[in-house]
């Protein structure tokens, strides 16, 4: 374990552990230490006390002494010093026409460098401007790029809730804060609502965070829950019974009683039975339906169908058969002539067709490498095939739909 004292050296800044070196120092004592950029008067922040080793950031610099008055006039001195800095670096940026804005100056307790904090949205190349500073003041010179929220930890202000900034009365650093913390609980995402004057979001958002993830895992942590109110005799619970269900008004009452005699003198008529329908008679062994019906009409077409033909003399069978004669004998007329003058013309094309050069045939017709004579013997064969199936025809009688239009 190791023993160690906080030191803070601006208001509400970031707190720094050294080594006490045996000297008891009460908290808000003031106290001359050796840091990495030269000896520095701060503030006791937090008393002396013991932490593990793994802890403390090495080399441990110790406390040199704690202040006095002479320290004290010396710190005064620095701050109107600082003032008179800020005034020469304004001038200096300037002249140069740097793009930067100045935001405070520090002087180190010895007076061995000059702090110079500003703001820029880009990189500023200042190397003039440190050569005449230093000119000026004679001694090291520092400048400090720093950022919006640091800008606004340093000067100060008030903020949307009313009071003095958080930044710059009790935070010592800044935590990262997020969109999601907002949704989180349930505020409004307009940016102008939830930003603080340096323009980011607002480091209050963070605070109750952790509240607010709690309660999503247990609900009694949710802040304004009240528990359910548990009766612990019976009077305590007719209480809360009268609460839930209170009795109605009197006027309530009545009008609830009136609906009740009405309705046990209103008589609700029966709906009267329906006259029960006389069974399907039944014909033939099947119902008298209209499907029936209809097939009983069929087989009564049928049967006089039948009954006509067989009353029918035998003169009208040897009518049929001297139609079916004259149908085999009819190709020789209109229809006759028709196929003889198809044919004759098939002859006409194919007389055309062999009265042409040789030479056209052979570029037309040639099909698969074949000659011309092949393909001669080939066309006669498929007339011969035509004349076959147009003197069948002619044979074949017609059928006895075509016999009974002739006969009529």
């Amino acid at each position: 374990m190791v023993r160690v004292v906080g030191v803070r050296f601006r208001k509400a800044g970031k707190i720094y552990y050294f080594d006490p070196d045996g000297l008891s120092i009460p908290v808000g004592a003031k106290v001359v230490v050796e840091t990495a950029r030269g000896v520095e008067y701060g503030e006791v922040a937090v008393g002396p006390k013991d932490v593990p080793e793994e802890e403390v950031v090495q080399p441990l610099k110790k406390v040199l002494r704690v202040g006095t008055e002479e320290d004290a006039r010396i710190a005064q001195e620095n701050k109107r010093k600082e003032k008179e800095a800020f005034a020469i670096a304004l001038e200096k940026i300037a002249h140069h026409g740097l793009d930067m804005t100045l935001v405070d100056v520090e002087y180190t307790f010895d007076n061995s460098k000059i702090i110079f904090y500003f703001t820029a949205e880009g990189r500023v190349d200042f190397r003039e401007l440190v050569r005449d500073l230093a000119s000026v003041f004679r001694t090291r010179i520092e400048l400090r790029q720093i950022g919006v929220r640091d800008e606004a930890k340093m000067l100060g202000g008030i903020g949307p809730c009313g009071r003095e900034l958080c930044c710059c009365t009790f935070l010592g650093e800044f935590a990262p804060v997020s969109i999601r913390m907002a949704k989180d609980q349930n505020l409004s995402l307009n940016p102008s609502k939830i930003s603080g004057l340096c323009g980011r979001l607002m480091c209050c958002l963070r605070f109750e965070q952790e509240t607010y993830e709690a309660a999503k895992k247990d609900p009694t942590l949710a802040p304004g829950y009240v528990p359910p109110v548990i009766p612990s005799d019976e009077e305590d619970l007719e209480e809360l019974e009268e609460l839930v269900d209170p009795e109605p008004p009197p006027e309530q009452a009545k009008v609830i009683d009136l609906n009740a005699r009405f309705a046990k003198t209103a008589a609700v008529s029966e709906p009267e039975p329906l006259p029960e329908l006389p069974p399907l008679e039944e014909k033939g062994g099947e119902a008298d339906t209209p499907k029936a019906a209809r097939k009983e009409k069929e087989k009564e077409k049928e049967k006089s169908k039948n009954k006509e033909k067989a009353n029918r003399p035998a003169s009208s069978k040897g009518h049929k058969q001297n139609a079916a004669k004259q149908g085999a004998e009819r190709p020789a007329g209109r229809s006759g002539k028709a196929r003889q003058g198809g044919a004759g013309a098939r002859k006409g094309q194919t007389k055309e067709r062999a009265a042409q050069p040789q030479a056209q045939t052979k570029a037309v017709g040639s099909r698969g490498g074949e000659s011309a004579e092949k393909q001669e013997s080939r066309q006669r064969s498929h007339r011969g095939q035509r004349r076959k199936s147009a003197e069948k025809a002619r044979q074949e009688p017609l059928p006895d739909k075509q016999v009974r239009e002739v006969a009529e």
